[in-house]
């Protein structure tokens, strides 16, 4: 912090993440406008498009950024509603805009707002990118910013209000077949977290035999107590549904519907590896299609051996759709992916879609005509069993940075030579500490570039080993036992 207390304004894994009254207030969101308007420059004439998601005061939030970026002599498409942000990711595409700055926190709990910049490509943008603008909206900080009133804003004929939705069902229509999927008669939970995608699944389904059904669709905030991130343990009233049966999937979005959750007819979570390896195995084998495949490194193995048995190339990239993206347009892959749920498809943005991914899951168990656990059964006689967890040790926000160090060193000085039996074949080091078993097991440590976490994730056959690969890195990593009870499992 600086002399007066103040955070700086830190761009983590994808995006500024800040908590509302505290550090995310409209003077710091004038400043990082401000800072978006100088690193574009004001001879620029494509518009900046300015979006938000249904967080708390959201709207209000993108007033101000449009209302700095227009006294800069820029010209601002002002999304007229709450979408998701790969919807605002579309209509940068759709506009031929310069780029977009989304208000949303994405699945950060509810007292969090923040900051994602899209660059013209639709995509997260890259670090050297998100280096200058953080420097740039500290410049502000200090210097100052420029802005209109919003009756000045409205007449300078700088200011266009576009609702994006219609464009970006066209083109989610062009990625999938949504007659078809209307027509199937697919019986659809849809749990949309109070966040961006609320009406959406039902809106792209409707008028045939698929139904849809919604929960927590209604604009709320504090997001009804609820975290929004579409795994298992936040979404009890979906899991619950799911498990009194007479659906045939569950697709859960995040706060601002980049991500997805899946749980299949049964009631089962699937998680976000097993569907990783889903697409992909629906994609090379039902599609017949080829391209190289990218992923995080938290994510699964599995793809490795799909990647081989039908011949593609396999990326694996440190954690964030900023290096994922990238490597897709380099090598016009044909999917992303990382453990947090957020899958890119070739032909649509380099970025994460939680809408498109939960109706691709959809439109897989339509062309495999089996049910979602049925497709699972042959995915795993493909590549064997494999369990997954993940566990999040949370620690106070003062003195992370310095936490974070301290563990990175010590993890640097005293990486371990065997974790819990297995021998390390090999470590990766770029983006925590990835230690890869003599028994084809992996597990990772890294701390959070957004929240002040600790992530221990594992992949093994089976959950019991899962969990003894987790303690044993804790304890490496210095984690009293007592400070990971907490943590998620």
């Amino acid at each position: 912090m600086d002399a007066m207390g103040r955070r700086p304004i830190a761009f983590g894994t994808d995006g500024w993440r800040a908590v509302v009254a505290d550090d995310f207030t409209y003077e710091n969101v004038r400043a990082v406008a401000q800072g978006v308007a100088w690193y574009v420059g004001g001879a620029e004439q494509r518009p900046l498009i300015v979006g938000h998601d249904s967080r708390y005061c959201a709207e209000q939030f993108a007033l101000e950024a449009a209302r700095v970026l227009i006294a800069n002599g820029l010209h601002v498409v002002l999304l007229d509603r709450v979408a998701p942000t790969p919807a605002v990711s579309w209509t940068v595409m759709e506009q031929h805009a310069a780029g977009a700055m989304v208000i949303t926190a994405s699945h950060n709990s509810a007292e969090f707002n923040g900051i994602k910049y899209k660059p013209d490509f639709g995509g997260s943008a890259p670090p050297e990118v998100v280096a200058q603008i953080e420097k740039l909206a500290a410049r502000a900080v200090d210097e100052g910013v420029r802005t209109v009133d919003a009756d000045a804003a409205g007449g300078s004929g700088r200011l266009r209000r576009v609702d994006p939705i219609p464009a970006y069902l066209q083109q989610i229509g062009r990625m999938v077949d949504l007659a078809a999927l209307r027509n199937s008669g697919l019986r659809i939970l849809h749990e949309a977290m109070y966040g961006a995608g609320a009406g959406l699944m039902r809106r792209a389904l409707d008028g045939g035999s698929t139904s849809v059904v919604e929960l927590h669709g209604e604009r709320n905030p504090g997001f009804g107590g609820m975290h929004p991130e579409p795994i298992d343990r936040y979404m009890p009233e979906a899991m619950h549904r799911m498990r009194d049966g007479g659906f045939d999937l569950g697709i859960a979005n995040d706060g601002d519907a980049d991500r997805v959750g899946i749980i299949d007819e049964r009631g089962m979570y699937i998680n976000q590896l097993q569907v990783m390896a889903l697409f992909t195995l629906f994609l090379l084998e039902k599609r017949g299609l080829r391209g190289d495949i990218v992923r995080s490194i938290t994510e699964t193995s599995m793809i490795d051996q799909l990647g081989e048995r039908f011949g593609v190339t396999v990326h694996e990239m440190p954690v964030g759709f900023k290096y994922i993206g990238k490597c897709m347009m380099e090598t016009n892959a044909l999917l992303g992916g990382e453990e947090s749920g957020g899958f890119a498809f070739r032909g649509h943005i380099p970025e994460r879609d939680g809408i498109l991914a939960g109706l691709t899951m959809a439109e897989m168990i339509r062309e495999y005509g089996m049910p979602l656990s049925a497709v699972l059964a042959h995915l795993e006689e493909l590549v064997g069993p494999h369990a997954y967890d993940r566990h999040d040790i949370s620690f106070p926000r003062d003195g992370y940075e310095q936490r974070k160090a301290d563990t990175y060193r010590r993890m640097q000085e005293n990486a371990p030579k065997a974790v819990a039996g297995s021998r390390v074949l090999r470590v990766r080091d770029d983006d925590g500490f990835k230690f890869y078993l003599d028994d084809g097991s992996w597990v990772l440590m890294r701390m959070s570039g957004t929240e002040p976490l600790m992530r221990v994730y594992a992949e093994a056959p089976s959950m019991e080993r899962v969990q003894e690969l987790i303690g044993a890195l804790e304890e490496a990593a210095g984690v009293e036992r007592r400070e990971a009870a907490g943590a998620a499992s």
